[in-house]
């Protein structure tokens, strides 16, 4: 009898952690904080080649989370390299989502793609006297339209509006916006959840810290997912370390 109690703790234990962690499918509309961990380049990138990415920042769900630290595989569709006949470009598509031993299949759009560079400025605090202050009470810039993190008991806010909230381990959740003259789009119908937006601000959208590069294709038409970045002069480059926000349009178990 004793036996049988001690199995049914067990199997109640596993089934509140498969509830806390997981579910069957993303709701589409959830936003993705990525950072990179492959570097791309597109004199060397082929076809087929795998990129991975790691979840900066718990992802609030329905029914529980994706864990931070959990992978984001992709791989690279084409490749053009720089010549005399026109400038470089890549494409590439974020489709799987693996978290501890699942695994889902995702399609996914770029909402925002940032350089190393951006990402470590938006975690470092706004003024030098909070350098000597802890890190969970820094103030950061975002990176986007010039909101404000308050670390430490303040909100998010856009000046004085308040747009979301920061988290403990470094991100932020907040509500998405949309900014005038982007093509990003704001709360998804049935989906007005804050998302996890890690150093993003709430309307960031397009590339920040990539002068050279332009975005000719975030996916959200045909070829639904696929995400195309071209460079103005010289080779595409992506380094690890770059911040990324995309978009799941559907998941699948």
């Amino acid at each position: 009898m004793r036996c049988n109690v001690k199995n049914l703790v067990l199997i109640g234990a596993l089934l509140s952690a498969v509830a806390l962690h997981g579910q069957q499918s993303i709701p589409n509309g959830t936003i993705l904080p990525l950072e990179l961990k492959s570097s791309l380049n597109s004199h060397f990138a082929k076809a087929g080649q795998v990129i991975t990415a790691r979840i900066a920042q718990d992802v609030p769900l329905p029914e529980g989370r994706i864990r931070e630290g959990s992978k984001v595989i992709g791989h690279v569709v084409a490749v053009t390299r720089a010549s005399d006949n026109g400038p470089a470009d890549i494409s590439l598509r974020f489709d799987t989502l693996l978290e501890s031993r699942n695994k889902m299949a995702i399609t996914t759009n770029l909402r925002a793609l940032a350089s190393p560079m951006s990402v470590w400025d938006a975690q470092l605090p706004l003024t030098g006297p909070d350098r000597g202050s802890p890190e969970n009470t820094w103030n950061t810039v975002l990176v986007g339209d010039d909101e404000v993190a308050y670390r430490g008991g303040g909100p998010v806010a856009k000046g004085l509006e308040v747009v979301g909230e920061p988290t403990a381990g470094g991100g932020v959740l907040a509500n998405l916006s949309a900014a005038a003259g982007t093509k990003c789009h704001g709360k998804f119908q049935g989906n007005d959840r804050l998302q996890a937006l890690w150093v993003f601000s709430s309307d960031a959208c397009g590339l920040y810290g990539l002068p050279d590069l332009t975005l000719s294709h975030a996916g959200r038409s045909n070829p639904v997912g696929e995400i195309k970045l071209a460079s103005m002069k010289g080779e595409v480059e992506l380094r690890s370390g770059s911040g990324i926000l995309l978009r799941v349009m559907q998941s699948t178990p």
